[in-house]
């Protein structure tokens, strides 16, 4: 054998134990049915962003001919009531039952990990006030935010998220908060402290960097939850406007033909928000357990 084969060999055990690792490391993580959430959740996402380019058909081109028609080869999974292929809608729908709330979670995780953060290092009257406002929000439903935003700026799915974000708030930041508090009172803070660094410096650079792992597995489990609250309010009409995909849209047409004797729209649809909601709770209980094992 030469040497270049020997070289070859050895590279590709290399090769095959470095994948062997990186597969134990997420079964340790996350277990056999996190591996399978994380599998179906990035097969949807695939989906959902090549939906322009893989779509059967565009998804707002009615076709009366082909109304409320079963699954056939031009339309996988049937048509709706106006003929508009299911199979195309649901791929674009994903796109916003996905990034409407990614983008709710995003907004609220900034602004609640701020809050929780600047609360735990003043503490005092900062942290009363803080955790007051809190609890006032906490009080109130999100989809009650998500309505009163609808009623001053009307029905969209731009206001609907804004309102969202706001109820989402006090979730991330108790949270955070409590990790926050346990950080502040160990060693390393009071150390870094008198060798003069700021308080936002060991804010922003350690204690943030200790509680990143939390404030991901939070944010995690509760997208769940803010596809749950921006379906139902895309279902109430009050959210994304027709003819636009959109996955909660989709339930409430496919009521309708439902009632006809049509459900396949509603089923297709309904599915889906539950297989993405099981996905996000299941990745978030994984990264929940791991964090506080931490």
């Amino acid at each position: 054998m030469s040497l270049k084969t020997t070289t070859l060999a050895v590279a590709k055990d290399d090769a095959l134990r470095g994948r062997e690792t990186v597969v134990r490391r997420l079964l340790d993580r996350l277990g056999v049915i996190g591996v399978i959430a994380t599998v179906l959740l990035a097969l949807i996402v695939i989906a959902a962003v090549s939906a322009p380019w893989l779509a059967p058909s565009d998804p707002n081109t009615p076709d009366l001919f082909a109304a409320l028609s079963g699954p056939s080869a031009a339309h996988p999974l049937g048509a709706d009531a106006l003929g508009r292929d299911i199979l195309s809608r649901l791929m674009h729908g994903a796109q916003v039952t996905l990034a409407g709330p990614g983008l709710v979670i995003l907004l609220s995780t900034i602004v609640g990990t701020a809050l929780a953060l600047v609360a735990a290092w003043c503490g005092g009257r900062v942290d009363a006030v803080i955790v007051w406002v809190l609890d006032i929000l906490f009080a109130v439903p999100g989809i009650v935010f998500a309505l009163i935003s609808v009623a001053i700026w009307g029905p969209s799915l731009f206001t609907v998220v804004c309102g969202l974000a706001v109820a989402y708030i006090p979730y991330v930041a108790r949270v955070v908060r409590g990790a926050a508090l346990r950080e502040r009172n160990l060693p390393y803070v009071s150390a870094a402290w008198l060798q003069g660094h700021s308080g936002f410096g060991i804010t922003t650079t350690q204690i943030l960097r200790n509680v990143q792992p939390i404030v991901i597995a939070q944010a995690v489990s509760s997208l769940g939850f803010a596809v749950i609250d921006l379906a139902a309010v895309s279902f109430l009409g009050l959210g994304v406007q027709p003819p636009t995909a959109d996955l909660g849209l989709m339930v409430k047409s496919g009521f309708d033909s439902t009632l006809r004797g049509y459900p396949g729209e509603a089923i297709a649809a309904g599915t889906l928000i539950i297989l993405i909601v099981w996905c996000v709770t299941v990745l978030g209980d994984r990264l929940t357990s791991n964090a506080r094992s931490m």
